[in-house]
């Protein structure tokens, strides 16, 4: 498997945000969304083993939870799900950030997905959604939606209420886009949308959802990798 990589620090968002997490970060992506905060994903690595990633993450230790992310991680599922399968023996929980334009009907039920649905604001990514992935959801697994603007919000609030959303999955996200390129401070500012607008239109709709803020940006400088 190509890593680019492998380290600990505090879940930044989603249910599990800011619990102990060791990030698995994988190479390569096919999609460029407008917004995306990991261009320098899209390739290099380097190449390990399973056994040699184990190793990594054995040194980590005391971690329970493991965050499989990219990139797009499902481009290495070959590699990947028989070292999920690995893992789950070892009784890690495990997490998986993806596009969900890859197929998902073959990754471990015990996996915590995090399915991203891509908004109009993601540009050439949008409408990727391989819709057949809504059957491999369960009540493990949260939804996201990175917003941009109000009409990336009504595309969500019409996905989620159209596909029954809510009844599929554990949690739905809703996350303010953030500046590709942010100063230094830590604050909303540098969201490309206001998060008190965000929690505005939900409660305005009765929305089933959660406002998801990606905390490491806040913790840490935006701009810093590898937190």
């Amino acid at each position: 498997m190509h890593l680019i990589e492998l380290y600990k620090s505090v879940q930044g968002e989603s249910s599990f945000t800011g619990v102990p997490c060791i990030f698995v970060r994988l190479a390569g992506c096919n999609l460029r969304c407008a917004w995306c905060d990991s261009e320098y994903t899209f390739t290099g690595g380097q190449p390990f083993t399973a056994d040699e990633i184990i190793a990594q993450i054995t040194a980590l230790q005391p971690c329970p939870l493991i965050e499989f992310t990219g990139g797009e991680p499902m481009l290495q599922q070959k590699e990947l799900l028989p070292l999920m399968q690995r893992l789950l023996a070892l009784n890690y929980t495990l997490m998986m950030e993806t596009s969900g334009e890859r197929p998902l009907a073959d990754v471990p039920k015990a996996v915590h997905k995090i399915v991203d649905v891509k908004c109009p604001g993601a540009g050439s990514a949008a409408n990727s959604f391989h819709l057949p992935n809504l059957e491999a959801l369960t009540k493990n697994d949260e939804v996201k939606f990175v917003l941009s603007h109000r009409a990336d919000y009504e595309f969500a609030r019409d996905f989620i209420r159209t596909h029954a959303i809510a009844e599929k999955c554990g949690s739905i996200l809703l996350s303010p886009a953030f500046n590709k390129q942010p100063t230094d401070q830590r604050s909303t500012e540098n969201a490309t949308l206001d998060p008190r607008l965000v929690v505005e239109w939900m409660l305005a709709d009765g929305l089933p959802a959660r406002l998801s803020l990606q905390i490491h940006k806040y913790i840490w400088e935006p701009r810093k990798k590898g937190v």
